[in-house]
């Protein structure tokens, strides 16, 4: 399972076609393996963009995202809540609108924000499935293309 999830985030790198975006990270969170990416929309392929209504643009970043469960062998997948924001240097913040794709096996979470030529925003998500939050945090840097 942990294998399909990161083909698909592989694949996407690969379809997009990046060689200066890094590989996705990940995370681990209490007992999730959270995976997540995020890199300017023009690297998006245009058929790619339409498949998953995703827009394109210099101005435009695309966060993946997508959760497994550590505890149990195989890693699966995990559908949960999710919800954030970004925020640039000067701590003005937008709030992330996260959509869920499932595809087989691969549940994964994708949303988009806008960013200024050499800014790096911070990312705050908070990852909710019954009892269990998370927090997962980080930076990146984003440059028009």
């Amino acid at each position: 399972m942990k294998h399909i999830i990161i083909s698909i985030l592989t694949a996407l790198l690969v379809v997009v076609g990046v060689s200066d975006v890094k590989a996705e990270q990940s995370k681990r969170l209490g007992p999730w393996e959270v995976h997540y990416n995020a890199f300017n929309s023009t690297l998006l392929r245009p058929e790619m963009a339409k498949q998953y209504q995703l827009s394109r643009s210099e101005t435009l970043a695309t966060l993946n995202i997508s959760v497994l469960d550590a505890t149990v062998a195989g890693k699966p997948a995990q559908q949960v809540e999710i919800s954030g924001y970004v925020m640039n240097p000067l701590s003005q913040q937008q709030t992330l609108e996260f959509n869920e794709v499932i595809e087989g096996d691969a549940v994964y979470y994708l949303a988009q924000t806008r960013f200024s030529n050499l800014e790096t925003l911070r990312f705050f998500i908070t990852i909710k499935q019954g009892n269990q939050t998370q927090e997962l945090r980080f930076h990146k840097e984003f440059w028009s293309n």
